[in-house]
């Protein structure tokens, strides 16, 4: 840069807000036609870093406008607003299989952002910025309450939306790897959905409960003072959508208003515990796979959908709507297939009305709340044993996937828990 050239001004805006909110990053007071990369740097939680870089050629007036201005080379290319975000992969050097995922919700992701002069593939540590703003992510939002739960039997988390409701609920289930996540719930709860994070398996042990546990955590919800008992939801991920499946079926307790399912499958042996599924997957482990990487494929553990009606959940008795989003490039369930087979058996029991399928070209299996980054393979613990996973997905796709699929979500959300017109807190 000329020394008479005034120093470039980087904004970032909103500085502070929720994880799904859109950032707007623009560079101002550059020479015409200058290039530039921008940097973005994560310090995870985990001690690890992650970064993310686009290059760009400022327009005419000097300026850089990245929520309309192409990305030329980088983590990824074209008119990406997010790109820095959900390209964010974790720095040269760092430890294999790393996935990131918020642990303390009640503490900011910070994201430090970064303008270079010319277009830059690596050093940025060695390297002067021309100009450095700090952004601060959030999963819980001003006025949401974290409560945990260690009662009626069950152990988790509730998020409960500033006011005093009562509001809409959501039973959040994650998936196999077991513990509690809470990121998922305690922005639900920004959206103005009482939402809780059940923890209902654990990394070491063959899990041991069985209906009533999650019976009890539903009647807990229904039940909350500041819940409005008769709007009550499923939200399962991965295994989470097996179980969500399952007591959407066949439990007497449980009657969901509504039903979002993300990268699962309705093949399990019904009428068994949660045991008896991980039972049945072991039965299967012959059909592991892996890739040219040593990367282990388990999509084929479930495959090929069965015809045996005890080996998988009769989703025809399902009364409420259904949300399904699918990932065509999972590799880690049959997603797609188990979609198919779902929507085959909804029509036949007169449900198809009730079924609704998000199918994604280039999506893998990680499905989550969007502007995260998109992780192909990652180390993955369930009950004691430790591998790496191919989850499948492409990085751009994937990443619009997360976007889209989320405000879906919460406009599926919105119309059956809401109601046309209904706002939380009312």
């Amino acid at each position: 840069m000329s020394r008479r050239q005034p120093s470039p001004l980087l904004s970032v805006q909103p500085c502070r807000g929720l994880w799904d909110e859109k950032l707007c990053i623009t560079v101002q007071k550059l020479p015409p036609g200058q290039e530039v990369t921008l940097h973005s740097l994560l310090h995870s939680e985990d001690g690890d870093f992650w970064e993310a870089f686009g290059h760009y050629v400022s327009d005419a007036t000097g300026a850089v406008r990245v929520a309309e201005d192409a990305s030329v080379g980088g983590s990824y290319t074209g008119v990406e607003p997010m790109g820095l975000l959900w390209g964010l992969s974790p720095a040269a050097g760092s430890r294999p299989g790393l996935r990131l995922r918020k642990k303390d919700v009640c503490s900011p992701s910070t994201i430090h952002i970064s303008v270079y002069e010319g277009h830059v593939v690596q050093g940025f540590k060695e390297r002067k910025a021309l100009a450095l703003v700090d952004a601060e992510r959030w999963y819980l939002a001003p006025g949401v309450q974290r409560i945990e739960v260690n009662e009626h039997g069950i152990t988790g988390t509730l998020f409960l939306p500033a006011g005093f409701g009562p509001f809409p609920a959501i039973l959040d289930l994650w998936g196999g790897g077991g513990g509690l996540v809470e990121y998922r719930s305690a922005l639900l709860a920004a959206h103005g959905y009482a939402a809780l994070a059940l923890q209902y398996l654990s990394q070491k042990e063959m899990p041991s409960v069985g209906n009533e546990y999650f019976e009890a955590a539903f009647t807990f919800l229904q039940n909350h003072p500041r819940v409005c008992g008769n709007k009550v939801a499923l939200f399962g991920l991965s295994f989470g959508t097996s179980v969500s499946l399952g007591l959407a079926a066949y439990s007497t307790v449980i009657q969901p208003r509504c039903l979002v399912c993300v990268s699962g499958s309705h093949v399990q042996p019904v009428g068994g515990s949660l045991a008896d599924i991980f039972i049945q997957f072991g039965k299967n482990a012959h059909k592991t796979r892996y890739d040219d990487q040593q990367r282990v494929i388990w999509r084929d553990l479930l495959l090929p959908i069965p015809t045996d009606p005890s080996q998988k959940v009769d989703v025809g008795r399902i009364r409420c709507p259904v949300l399904f989003i699918v990932g065509e490039d999972d590799q880690n369930w049959p997603a797609s297939e188990s979609a198919e087979d779902m929507e085959r058996m909804m029509e036949e029991a007169g449900k198809s009305h009730l079924f609704t399928k998000l199918s994604y070209p280039g999506a893998g299996h990680l499905i989550e709340p969007p502007y995260g980054p998109h992780v192909r393979a990652s180390n993955f613990i369930t009950l004691g044993t430790k591998a790496m996973l191919l989850w499948g997905g492409q990085a751009q796709p994937h990443s619009h996937a997360q976007e889209d699929s989320w405000q879906k979500t919460l406009a599926f959300l919105e119309r059956h828990l809401y109601g046309v017109g209904v706002t939380a807190g009312l």
